[in-house]
């Protein structure tokens, strides 16, 4: 009677999580489905607006902007720009991102706090135009520029997960790994980067989606190349069309950056966490 019982649990609890799949699989493809229509709804009111509400001059529609924006990959114009954005983005961030990261670990020193205080505070109010103006102002067309302004932009967000996530690193971990003369560098290995992985995860994807937008924010006001000279070149030459098609891959760009690549590898780093969870 024990046997069959034993015998039963496993095949009951196979059941039940093929179940739980199904359901998380519907809701999976409801939620595309969802997403997609989105999608077509949206675009068939700018494709109905397009000539009849408005200029077709003035707003061109979502089939227009498709044929230029295959006429400007065709031109072979689009890996050059977006070669130059991403260039500015990985330098810019890669350097926001560290800067961030120290500020945030030696703020939890109270005299370096109040040191870094207001600098972090008017980084985080302070808009991104701002930072772009003032960084063409003073560096006009050079590389350097839209850099600058990543870092000032960016760096406060990574500080603010950082620091935020060493308030809330275990405390009895840490001291029981000291009470078993555990060394500093196995310390931080082992108990403090793992705890702080999401928070600098958090501070990541923010400031990259921020880092985007004052990029080509920049580039519009100082460059001679990339998505935003692009984009002010369109505009400078009344071509709705071309500004309209620049738009739309920077976005989807973004959105592939941002959907894909970044939360691929988040659930590629954290996948140990799924297997706990499975358990």
């Amino acid at each position: 009677m024990a046997t069959t019982v034993e015998q039963e649990r496993p095949e009951a609890a196979s059941t039940e999580e093929a179940l739980l799949r199904q359901r998380l699989r519907r809701e999976r493809i409801n939620k595309l489905v969802f997403r997609f229509l989105g999608y077509v709804f949206f675009l068939g009111i700018w494709e109905f607006a397009s000539g009849r509400i408005l200029e077709e001059a003035l707003i061109p529609g979502p089939t227009r902007v498709a044929q230029t924006i295959g006429d400007i990959w065709g031109r072979g114009d689009v890996p050059d720009a977006f070669r130059a954005t991403l260039l500015r983005i990985f330098v810019g961030f890669t350097i926001s991102f560290l800067i961030g990261a120290i500020i945030g670990i030696i703020s939890q020193n109270r005299w370096l706090e109040g040191f870094f205080k207001d600098a972090v505070l008017v980084s985080l109010t302070a808009p991104g135009l701002i930072w772009a103006l003032i960084t063409a102002i003073v560096f006009g067309n050079r590389e350097i520029g839209p850099i600058i302004a990543i870092v000032l932009t960016t760096f406060a967000l990574v500080t603010v997960n950082v620091s935020e996530g060493i308030r809330a690193l275990p405390k009895d971990l840490v001291d029981m790994g000291k009470a078993f003369d555990v060394g500093l560098l196995r310390r931080n290995r082992h108990i403090v980067i793992p705890h702080l992985a999401p928070y600098l995860f958090t501070g990541l994807r923010f400031g990259f989606s921020i880092a985007w937008k004052v990029t080509v924010l920049t580039e519009v006001f100082s460059s001679s190349r990339g998505i935003g000279f692009e984009m002010r070149l369109a505009t400078q030459l009344f071509q709705t069309d071309e500004f309209l098609a620049w738009v739309l891959m920077f976005f989807f760009f973004a959105l592939f950056l941002e959907k894909v690549v970044l939360q691929a590898f988040e659930r590629r780093f954290f996948r140990w966490r799924q297997e706990v969870a499975a358990a």
